[in-house]
Order: structure tokens, then C-alpha cells, then sequence
């Protein structure tokens, strides 16, 4: 399903060997909150969904995991940004900005964390609809205009 749908959204989509159901469960455990149920559907079929020119719109298991661990838990961004306890990461547009579920509480919205200036918006409704918006877009901007 996953596969399908990024395929028709961008024909050059890659993909990775699923994630394992331990791979996932010990994941969950070292984040210390369940994955959003799209989410952990997506990486059983796919580990990430790479898009135009390699930028992983959705990443890597491993990568989500460092990602949120990194912001959830490095004191130095809290000089620099508001929290980031609130999102769980699962994606960027290979510029800086990242994109994320909102953990708490659960959301299926995806929004996008603009690194430049700290700015948290809504950009799509569910994961398939980021899924379609990203790769369909064929540009690392696409969430910026509309």
C-alpha cells in the first residue's frame, strides 16, 4: 500500500527492507511512546521513502529514533528553539526543515518544523497525504505555498 502510494506520487521513489516487528517494538521502547499507527505501517513495508534527488521523506527507523532522542534531548537547543517534546520527527525536505507528528497529544496531522525560525505549522492531514504533497511536488519547497 505504502509503496504504491509514493510510487504514484513520484515514479523515482526508492525504497528500503521493511523494519522488523522487534526493530519497531525495540524503537518504540528507546523513544518511550508508541510510533503513530501510519507510521509504523509504512516502515513494515518500507525502512524510509526516499523521494527527488535522495532527500528522505520519510526516514530511516534508526534515524527517527537519533533524531528525536538529539532534539528531545539536547539542553543547548532550549537557548534556541521552543520544545520539541511535543513532535516526533519522521522526515525532512533536505534543507533543514523536518517534519513531524505531534505526540501530545496524538495527532495524525503532519506539520513542519522550520529550522530558520522556529516556526510549527500544519502541512498535511495524515502521512499518505504528506506522502502525496511531497513527492508529488518535485521540489524541497513544496509545503511553503499553500
Amino acid at each position: 500500500m505504502w509503496k504504491d502510494l509514493a510510487g504514484r506520487a513520484y515514479a523515482g521513489a526508492a525504497f528500503r527492507t521493511p523494519a522488523g516487528p522487534a526493530a519497531l517494538s525495540a524503537a518504540e521502547q528507546r523513544l518511550g511512546c508508541p510510533l503513530p499507527a501510519e507510521l509504523a505501517g509504512l516502515l513494515r513495508e518500507t525502512d524510509g521513502v526516499a523521494g527527488p534527488y535522495g532527500v528522505d521523506t520519510v526516514w530511516p527507523l534508526e534515524r527517527i529514533v537519533e533524531q528525536n532522542l538529539h532534539f528531545w534531548r539536547d539542553r543547548s537547543f532550549a537557548a534556541l528553539y521552543m520544545p520539541f517534546d511535543a513532535l516526533l520527527f519522521f522526515g525532512d525536505n533536505g534543507g533543514g526543515d523536518q517534519f513531524a507528528f505531534v505526540r501530545t497529544p496524538p495527532r495524525a496531522d503532519v506539520f513542519v518544523w522550520e529550522h530558520e525560525d522556529d516556526s510549527r505549522r500544519w502541512v498535511a492531514r495524515d502521512l499518505p497525504d504528506y506522502l502525496g504533497r511531497s513527492l508529488a511536488a518535485g521540489g524541497d519547497d513544496w509545503y511553503q505555498y499553500g
